[in-house]
């Protein structure tokens, strides 16, 4: 995992446009972390200020149609060393249970952005129903992960392209796949297939805009994180 740059202020949803982020906060209140750092200035002028490290699972059912995707998202030192700061006995990392309250927050307040994953079939876009199976983690290094279900609202035929995507479109979040086995499938027809496409390098302009001012001023609805976001596309006989 990545650590959190130096100079940042931040909390694990979002915050931009300014609106958004006084919404933000009267949600979370004081269960979801805020990170601040004061080690320098300079990386207080470019995003990402939360990094996210990928793995999912395409969940198909008995007969054949995909029903959802399985995350485990693992968070960065530093927000993990907030998020668990004060739990815990005698050294220990905190329990799922001593989490529990931080785990029901943040997917509470992740559905306002469709917790994050996008997925397409045939060109639309699906609709997710809420998580299941939420739960918080701490390994023995203190680094917490976010294990939940995430099903569609309808299964689809998995005999036509399915692809999904998981990204931040303020791009405050940084979220990347892990580098073996970041996406598999769970019970999935034989013949099924799943390939991973990257997306294309940043163009220099790009790479010029990623600036604290540019993502403040960035208008609603803007989709920057899509141009950093791998997909992963399924397809069965």
């Amino acid at each position: 995992m990545h650590r959190l740059e130096a100079g940042v202020s931040a909390a694990f949803l979002p915050p931009s446009p300014p609106k958004r982020e006084t919404r933000m906060k009267l949600k979370i209140n004081s269960i979801l972390i805020l990170i601040t750092t004061v080690m320098g200035i300079g990386a207080a002028s470019a995003h990402p200020h939360v990094w996210v490290a990928v793995r999912s699972e395409v969940v198909f059912a008995p007969d054949g149609k995909i029903t959802g995707v399985r995350h485990a998202w693992e968070f960065d030192e530093m927000y993990s060393a907030y998020a668990v700061q004060g739990l815990g006995k005698d050294g220990k990392p905190p329990t799922s249970e001593e989490l529990a309250p931080l785990a029901k927050t943040n997917v509470e307040s992740l559905a306002e952005f469709d917790f994050f994953t996008f997925a397409k079939q045939n060109g639309a876009k699906l609709a997710f129903k809420q998580p299941e199976n939420v739960k918080l983690e701490a390994s023995d290094k203190k680094i917490v992960t976010m294990h939940f279900f995430l099903p569609l609202e309808t299964p689809v035929t998995a005999k036509k392209p399915f692809s999904f995507q998981v990204y931040d479109p303020t791009y405050f979040v940084s979220f990347g796949l892990e580098k073996q086995n970041a996406v598999t499938l769970a019970g999935a027809p034989a013949g099924c297939s799943l390939s991973l496409v990257e997306p294309a390098p940043l163009l220099a302009t790009d790479n010029q805009k990623l600036s604290e001012a540019f993502f403040q001023n960035m208008s609603p609805g803007a989709d920057f994180g899509v141009k950093l976001a791998t997909r992963a596309i399924v397809a069965c006989p």
